[in-house]
């Protein structure tokens, strides 16, 4: 009985051996793999920065003709995203002023230079919003050991916004060269220096499109049963064509979409969502109907940091559709002055400067305008846009008078009255909203005045609508249901008394 016991207790021995050896061979094993893979930069990288949904400038390099050994592509793709990467987390540590994710893409001697421009700021109650739009980038050299670079980044331009307690002191464009040496640390490329050589002013300038050919009457669309989701799962080149017939077929030969920025992937466009809206140009010149396609719809931050991903998003739509025979013109963005108390009108107005320079640098033939909301607001940016376009909502009887003002302080620029119409709803929410005959009265009285004033003009809108998203006005139920019968055709598909004033022929 001893002997089996001490056999027992030999054999759990030999076996607590075994699987001690086991353990520690498996983590020295795990601890070789770790240490010749590298750190993960991800990990590394408190700030969680995903290059491709964070910093998007756009970056052209010269032909490769450096000194030293070949520079290959996949090289090439490395260093650029760890120098973008670098940038985003230098405009990271201006505005917030803290050195998260500094150490890993600068070299020692680097960021000692952004922690005293960190801690002076901090100190002084300063921080600056600041981004690159584009960068313009020559390798001068790669080292024959592969492990150090030599960029030459012209014309690189940066757009800053410095505020000293928290208020805004200094807006600014600018042209820059920079000098840049990178080395490779760890399996990295890290900013070794990064000089300004030269900087100037950077004016924003665009030639002017003329805008005499146009004869804009239109109509905003959306399908009646899929309202502000019209590339959804819903979407149907046959609805659109009997649309389009039916918006030719009563005069008018325009028509007033509208993308979406977040359903179309924001920077990450969907291919699918893109091909849809090529569709409907394409749906739009079989019925001899014109475009205008409208940007950045619902979406409403303009932080700094998002502006390559808006530029992004923005020249991706415009590269594929520029050539379209449907394509009439770009609208930047619906409303945007509706942004001005939340957003702040400056940072609103400057974005807006920033994209119109997008699009027209990316095309060159057709013109760009602003939804504004109302008459007021559309002599923002006037010089900058090829026609003016405003929003009205207010009693016609002002009309002739607003239409005069403006006319007289955009020196006679085209204009086009992009949105109007009134609700026929009356119901328990708005007992004494209008009927079906007032709104026929409004748009009687609506096409007199276009008539009188040529005024060109893009109605709201050819359906009645069952459901309106809480995004569009709210979830008041007396907003919501007054939103639902601004159409000229009602939820049965009847047309109704206003359908006569859809347009003067």
């Amino acid at each position: 009985m001893v002997n089996l016991n001490k056999n027992i207790l030999r054999s759990f021995l030999i076996a607590s051996y075994i699987v001690i050896i086991a353990l520690i061979v498996s983590g020295v094993s795990a601890l070789f793999a770790y240490l010749n893979t590298g750190a993960d930069r991800s990990a590394m990288l408190h700030t969680e920065i995903r290059k491709i949904d964070q910093y998007l400038p756009k970056i052209t390099w010269t032909p490769i003709l450096n000194e030293g050994r070949p520079m290959d592509s996949v090289n090439l793709k490395t260093i650029e995203n760890d120098y973008l990467d670098a940038w985003y987390v230098k405009h990271i540590a201006y505005q917030s002023n803290l050195t998260t994710g500094i150490e890993d893409y600068y070299t020692d001697n680097a960021r000692l230079n952004l922690y005293r421009f960190v801690e002076l700021n901090s100190a002084e109650d300063i921080t600056v919003e600041s981004t690159t739009l584009e960068h313009h980038p020559t390798l001068e050299f790669f080292s024959e050991d592969g492990q150090m670079v030599v960029i030459t980044d012209n014309d690189v331009i940066e757009y800053k916004r410095l505020f000293k307690k928290k208020k805004l002191i200094l807006e600014t464009t600018e042209k820059s060269t920079y000098k840049v040496i990178m080395l490779l640390e760890d399996g990295f490329w890290r900013i070794r220096h990064l000089v300004k050589e030269t900087s100037d002013a950077y004016q924003i300038e665009n030639s002017e499109i003329a805008t005499n050919h146009l004869n804009v009457k239109g109509i905003n669309y959306y399908p009646q049963d899929s309202p502000w989701d019209m590339y959804g799962n819903a979407f149907s080149k046959d609805t659109i064509g009997k649309d389009f017939k039916i918006i030719k077929s009563a005069g008018l030969n325009t028509v007033r979409i509208f993308v979406p920025y977040e359903d179309f992937g924001k920077a990450d466009i969907s291919n699918d969502k893109l091909d849809k809206l090529e569709q409907t140009l394409d749906v739009a010149e079989a019925n001899n109907l014109k475009v205008i396609i409208t940007l950045f719809d619902f979406y409403g931050d303009y932080s700094v940091l998002d502006w390559t991903l808006n530029m992004h998003h923005a020249e991706t739509i415009v590269s594929a559709l520029k050539d379209h025979n449907a394509l009439l013109a770009w609208d930047i963005k619906n409303e945007p002055d509706l942004d001005f108390k939340s957003r702040g009108k400056d940072k609103v107005i400057s974005w807006l400067d920033h994209m119109i320079n997008l699009v027209k640098s990316t095309d060159k033939n057709h013109p760009v305008t602003i939804g504004w909301s109302n008459t007021q607001s559309a002599t923002i940016l006037k010089d900058r846009v090829d026609f003016v376009t405003f929003h009205y909502y207010e009693d016609l009887k002002d009309l002739k008078t607003s239409i005069t003002t403006l006319s007289k302080k955009t020196a006679h620029k085209t204009l086009v009255m992009g949105e109007f119409g009134i609700s026929s709803y009356s119901g328990f929410w708005r007992p004494f909203g209008n009927s079906d005959k007032d709104q026929a009265d409004y748009h009687k009285k609506a096409q007199d005045i276009i008539a009188d004033t040529n005024l060109q003009y893009i109605s709201w809108t050819l359906y009645d609508f069952t459901d309106i998203p809480k995004d569009v006005v709210g979830r008041l139920p007396w907003r919501k249901n007054a939103q639902k019968e601004f159409g000229f055709i009602n939820k049965n598909g009847a047309k109704k008394e206003s359908f006569k004033y859809i347009s003067r022929e």
